[in-house]
Formats: C-alpha cells, structure tokens, sequence
C-alpha cells in the first residue's frame, strides 16, 4: 500500500473517529455543554457514565494522536510541494496532535479520581472544595488553555500552511488547498473565544463559529483524502 493511500485512508477514518467519538460524549455527557454546570454536577454525571464514560474519553483522546502519521504521511505523499514549507506544516501538525491529546487526556485519568473523592461519604466539605478547585484549574489549564486554545491556533495554522501546499502540488486539486487556507484563519480566530476580555465568559462569536468550522474542517480532511487516494 502507498504512503498516498495511507494518508488518504488516514484522512478520511481520522474526523470520523473524531465526530463519532465527540457525538457519542454530547449523547451520554452532555459535552460540552455539561462543563457550564456546578463541578459537583459535571463529576455526578461522569460518576453515572461509569467505565464506558471513562473509555470513550480515551478513545476521543486517541484521535488526537492519530493526527500524528495523519500529518506526517500528508506531508510525504505530497512531496512535490515546497520542501520549507512541508517541514513546517509538519513540525505544526504535529505540535497540534499533541496539545490537543494533552487538552483530552485529563478525563480518562485525572477526572476519575476527582469523581471518587467527590462522591466519597466520608470526604469533608474543604475536601470537595478542593477538588472543584483542582477540576477547574485543570479544565482551564489543560482544557481551555491547552487543548482549545493552543489546539485551534495550531491546528488552524497546521491547515493554512498544508492547504498552501496542496496548492502547489499536482496530486490534488487546487481548490483543496485554496478551502485549507480559509478554513484554517478561521480556526486560528476560534482559538481566541476565551483570551483577554472575554477570559471569564467567552467570546460569542467564536462559540458560535467553532463547532460550525470543525465540521466544515472535518468534511475538508475527509475530501481530501479521497483526492489524494485517487
């Protein structure tokens, strides 16, 4: 099998892994929007997922580290392209896949012992303050700083450079890469829905725009890997 169809394969099982796992979690968590709750809600409705819950977050974490050979594999299937320009798109495709699984991989094991401590009878109510501050530090830290903040930005900028490249190469069409170069600013804007001002509440109109850009972002990879495959 070629690195081509690799990639290609690669970038169309890549979103959907991505989708499924994400509308599975807004079926059975309520995500996101159950993270607008009390922290002892949010652990309440993890504790109720139980060991299902705990997996599918792992594996929603997992397709983040499947952007990895996804990044990779593009670069080199489309090696005609400017070489600077793939060396950078790489080394920023591959940054984004491993901040956005830093961002997920908080569920499948730190939020599991947040939710026992919570739910133990035992526990005193400086405990379970305790554990609603170290919930929301790390769902700001690694959720809202790292995962989205950092995983947009980078991802936006990872799709921007490879769509600029796949302008330049003969093994796609040219407006493939012309879509990456508008889906990608768009992401970057994402990316600022909680800096500066809007730190507290958030920006409306990145809230707004995000789920929107990342299906459109979703169904971009997807036809480009069946162009890249044919």
């Amino acid at each position: 099998m070629s690195i081509s169809t690799i990639a290609g394969l690669l970038l169309i099982a890549v979103p959907v892994a991505f989708n499924a796992a994400f509308g599975l979690l807004a079926a059975r968590f309520d995500y996101p929007d159950v993270l607008r709750r009390p922290t002892g809600e949010v652990l309440a409705a993890f504790r109720a997922g139980g060991t299902a819950l705990v997996l599918l977050w792992w594996a929603f974490a997992l397709t983040a580290v499947l952007m990895i050979p996804l990044v990779v594999l593009l670069s080199r299937a489309i090696g005609d392209a400017d070489a600077t320009l793939l060396a950078l798109a790489t080394t920023v495709g591959v940054t984004a896949a491993i901040v956005q699984f830093l961002g997920l991989v908080r569920w499948p094991f730190l939020v599991p012992y947040l939710a026992r401590t919570d739910a133990d009878p035992a526990a005193s109510d400086a405990r379970r303050e305790a554990v609603d501050v170290v919930f929301q530090s790390f769902n700001r830290y690694l959720g809202v700083a790292v995962g989205e903040h950092l995983g947009y930005a980078l991802t936006g900028a990872w799709t921007t450079l490879i769509g600029a490249a796949l302008v330049q190469t003969a093994a796609v069409p040219g407006w493939i890469g012309v879509l990456g170069i508008v889906i990608g600013p768009v992401l970057m804007l994402c990316s600022l829905e909680f800096v500066g001002g809007h730190e507290a509440a958030g920006w409306k109109l990145a809230e707004r725009l995000t789920p929107v850009t990342y299906v459109a972002w979703s169904l971009w990879l997807a036809g480009t890997g069946v162009a890249v495959i044919a």
